[in-house]
């Protein structure tokens, strides 16, 4: 591929079997870094070829281990700053603190811009994520941001399964923005759920607005770590009388909590997912994971080739 010569493409230690993907859609070789701790924890990074004048992509979703990641990553940006690479991207498939994005009680950061800030004083000129926790994160940064999403790999799969009347629901008003784009591309019916946050890792999903009698359903959400909100809303459709529930996240987070959670809960059916972030357990069958690595590739390659990545966003049809 003559047009990706000087593209440089690498991964942290996050998610190397995403990177590599990448590069294979690019065709071509993943770069060679060295990363490594010091006894005392620290990070070191060295790039093992030349990256002056060169487009360089740095993969690294900010995931858990989530403040060591993102150390990482700085360290990366500044190295390849500091080697003359003509341009620094950085994807971000995942963009940890993302749900700290505003000051809803006293004396509390907004961790998220704060991280927009290490990442440009870090040296970082443009930035690919998916599916941010909060759209206005993009006005964080004063660099160029592509925000992808993952509705265009995940509707496809949720076709095989959801029929031809589908209805998508929303857990929660915070997410009906997205439950409403799926609908768009599902062509299906519309419900959501009001929820009622007990704690960090509670909730109480209380009423629910739509038919969904006799319906196959797909809830959808940015991200689950806990399986909390996923589950609750599921059993209020199931009690509503939905044929069957499904649920779609773009990060799939699940601790071990979520994990039992999900895998005891009966009104889900199947948990769609992406490979954003690493996921090392199917639950038995219970999560499926569509990979995007095409879209990430892509992206790349058009922003490499100054093109329009607009039609990314663009509904995917059977």
């Amino acid at each position: 591929m003559d047009t990706a010569k000087n593209i440089r493409v690498y991964s942290g230690s996050s998610h190397p079997q995403l990177s590599r993907d990448i590069a294979d859609y690019l065709g071509i070789s993943l770069g060679r870094v060295h990363l490594e701790r010091f006894p005392d924890g620290e990070t070191w990074v060295q790039f093992e070829e030349n990256v002056r004048r060169s487009d360089v992509f740095l993969i690294q979703p900010t995931c858990s281990p989530v403040n060591e990641n993102l150390m990482e990553l700085l360290i990366m940006i500044d190295a390849a700053r500091r080697a003359s690479a003509a341009r620094i991207t950085a994807v971000l498939p995942y963009y940890g603190y993302a749900r700290q994005d505003r000051k809803d009680r006293p004396r509390v950061p907004i961790t998220s811009k704060l991280v927009a800030n290490l990442l440009v004083s870090a040296g970082v000129d443009r930035i690919i994520t998916m599916d941010l926790h909060a759209q206005q994160i993009q006005g964080f940064f004063d660099i160029p941001v592509d925000h992808l999403y993952a509705r265009p790999v995940l509707v496809p799969e949720l076709r095989k399964v959801l029929g031809s009347e589908p209805v998508v629901c929303s857990p929660d008003s915070g997410s009906a923005k997205m439950a409403m784009y799926y609908c768009d591309m599902l062509h299906g019916g519309f419900a959501v759920v009001a929820k009622r946050r007990l704690s960090g890792s509670t909730v109480a999903s209380s009423h629910l607005v739509g038919d969904v009698k006799d319906k196959i359903c797909v809830v959808t959400d940015d991200l689950t770590s806990t399986a909390g909100t996923l589950c609750a809303a599921a059993d209020l459709l199931k009690k509503a009388g939905a044929k069957e529930v499904y649920a779609a996240v773009s990060h799939c987070l699940l601790n071990e909590k979520g994990k039992k959670t999900l895998l005891e809960n009966d009104s889900i059916k199947q948990l769609f997912t992406t490979d954003a972030v690493p996921q090392k357990d199917n639950l038995n069958g219970k999560v499926k994971v569509v990979s995007v690595a095409p879209l990430l590739g892509e992206a790349i390659m058009r922003i490499h080739e100054g093109k329009s990545v607009s039609c990314l966003f663009d509904e995917v049809r059977a």
